[in-house]
């Protein structure tokens, strides 16, 4: 039972976690930043990519070896569609990290990062797709939860 409810328990608290971290770029993204700013999307996308990671892992830990079994998963249309969608916000992710860790040099020596609008409108646009992805992800787990 204690692996198990562990292992959910972090699913969760991952979960909770990377959702803040979309949630705090989003918030804070602005064409002209400040320097405390731009470190605070940066870590903010960090903390992102860790706790994005520890959902895929303690996901794969409980379709593996607890909750109902993976062929219950493996054989379910809307645990495929769950998956889907969490990679694909995954890979939606990849040009706000490219962007942000780009920033670090320009940080580390003091300097703002200077942010286009055509840029700005991107990272803003997909971070805005990233966060109706996240919230999209309980709903389907609730589905896959309650399917035959």
């Amino acid at each position: 039972m204690w692996p198990s409810a562990i292992t959910a328990y972090f699913h969760y608290l991952s979960f909770m976690l990377a959702f803040g971290a979309v949630a705090v770029e989003l918030l804070t993204l602005k064409k002209e930043l400040s320097i405390a700013e731009a470190w605070r999307i940066l870590i903010a996308d960090v903390i992102y990519g860790i706790s994005a990671s520890l959902v895929l892992f303690t996901g794969a830990l409980r379709v593996l070896y607890f909750g109902k079994g993976a062929d219950y998963y493996l054989g379910n249309p809307i645990f495929y569609t769950k998956v889907g969608l969490f990679l694909l916000v995954g890979a939606l992710s990849i040009y706000p990290t490219i962007s942000f860790v780009s920033w670090i040099g320009s940080l580390r020596e003091g300097k703002v990062p200077q942010l286009g609008q055509t840029q700005f409108r991107w990272l803003s646009w997909l971070i805005r797709i990233e966060l109706v992805g996240w919230i999209s992800l309980p709903l389907l787990a609730a589905l896959l939860a309650r399917s035959a």
